[in-house]
């Protein structure tokens, strides 16, 4: 549902308020990106999460879940590795991670029937079947709201690398959103994020006036308009972005030249590596949800390639997330956190076992039906492989798992009851995840 009027989108009210933080360096792309994820509460858990996209949908038979003995036109290209976890093996192009399955679960046989990107999308993030009628939350917004809003805090609770456009607030509204950084991070240098960093030689002075004028704004709309909550969400947006500009906590936490060069080295020098890192320290920081994203897995042509090699302009897909989900594993590991830090891997669906034939390499399409995801820190039990395709990786060998069961065992891991209830603006009681139990077997 639209929210917005103006042929660009913003309504004159929120043009308004979008100039004056535009005019501190606080300008973002769209609306969401001036909404705030919350503010944390002493009662709260302390307990984050990092969510990994893998949007495209990444080949299940190349990666995780191998079928060595299968058929030709199914096997494909790469052989299985044993990894540090006796009897479970993985793609021979991801030795970093065969190294740590200790740390991680494998979901194998997940399964659900949406094979369009967007639709798949928006269940995997979100561990409901996408409905016309409602747009559900997505994992960042809720982790955001049940952290309760009491406190301030000068960090936001939840930040998107570089963006994620399906991790939405849905009807618990725009104050949920993220903070999108607009771009990734470089290894070993500063980075600026903007609405984070003063930008044009603005003072902190200049800042204060601006805000003081934005007070002056809010008190004008709110005579009018004391129920919106679309103006609840830019008030406390204005709120946390006067504090993370002016704090210097806020802007060492999305620094990552600050962290020491061995412990950076190991997440190599790609934008997925670096933003692995970003979430270390974000995490360390107190930020509660980090969704990251490494896009590029639709390999309908060319798919050894693109997963092995990549393009000559970027390495391949595999080696990519070898290095930075490794790292993050390890790295959160090192920093105590892994324990106190939920994980989740996932793209919107596997890729068909049998390979075309649409250039001369061969490639897959897109295929629901059977699909991996990973699960890791907190509470889960790593080192596991959980579920079962068949001889082919066609279908789940038993019953398998469905994202709704991800996504109620990934809340589970941070203490939130999926089953829990919130209602919509129009009194309309909605659960957390719809359907789905959580995996006991994660946990054991």
């Amino acid at each position: 549902m639209r929210i917005h009027q103006t042929c660009d989108g913003v309504k004159r009210r929120d043009f308004l308020k979008v100039g004056v933080l535009g005019s501190a360096g606080l300008t973002l792309a769209n609306y969401l990106r001036l909404a705030e994820a919350g503010e944390i509460a002493e009662s709260a858990r302390g307990m984050s999460a990092i969510f990994v996209n893998l949007p495209g949908g990444p080949s299940h038979m190349d990666t995780f879940d191998l079928k060595p003995n299968a058929a030709s036109e199914y096997r494909g290209k790469f052989n299985p590795i044993d990894t540090n976890v006796p009897g479970i093996q993985i793609s021979e192009h991801l030795p970093k991670l065969a190294k740590c399955m200790d740390k991680f679960v494998i979901l194998r046989g997940v399964s659900h029937t949406l094979g369009a990107h967007a639709l798949g999308q928006e269940y995997v993030n979100t561990g409901s079947r996408p409905l016309p009628s409602l747009e559900y939350p997505g994992y960042g917004a809720v982790i955001a709201k049940e952290t309760e809003l009491k406190n301030p805090t000068d960090l936001p609770s939840f930040v998107a690398v570089p963006n994620n456009p399906q991790q939405r607030p849905g009807f618990l509204g725009v104050k949920y959103a993220p903070l999108n950084t607009g771009a990734t991070p470089t290894v070993g240098r500063t980075f600026s994020v903007r609405g984070i960093s003063l930008q044009g030689g603005l003072t902190i002075e200049q800042v204060e006036k601006r805000q003081s004028l934005l007070s002056d704004l809010d008190a004008t709309f709110r005579a009018v308009e004391s129920d919106s909550q679309l103006l609840d969400g830019l008030d406390r947006f204005s709120e946390q972005a006067h504090s993370i500009i002016t704090s210097k906590t806020s802007r060492d936490a999305f620094d990552i030249s600050k962290e020491s060069p061995a412990f950076a080295e190991p997440f190599g020098e790609d934008p997925f590596g670096a933003s692995c890192l970003l979430a270390t320290r974000l995490v360390e920081s107190g930020v509660r949800f980090v969704t990251l994203q490494l896009g590029g897995w639709d390999t309908h042509q060319d798919n050894w390639t693109r997963l092995s090699k990549g393009n000559g302009r970027s390495p391949g897909l595999l080696p990519q997330l070898d290095t930075g989900l490794s790292a993050l594993l390890n790295g959160l590991e090192q920093k105590g956190l892994l324990e106190s830090t939920a994980i989740f891997v996932t793209g919107e669906f596997g890729r068909t076992p049998k390979i075309n034939s649409r250039s001369a390499e061969g490639g897959r399409d897109h295929y629901p039906r059977c699909m991996f995801m990973l699960q890791a820190g907190g509470s889960i039990r790593g080192g596991q492989a959980l579920g079962e395709s068949d001889e082919n990786a066609s279908m789940p060998a038993n019953e398998g798992f469905t994202p709704d069961d991800a996504a109620a065992s990934f809340y589970h891991n941070v203490g939130i009851d999926h089953t829990k209830e919130y209602q919509t603006n129009t009194g309309r009681p909605i659960m957390v995840v719809r359907d789905g139990s959580v995996i006991k077997k994660m946990f054991a």
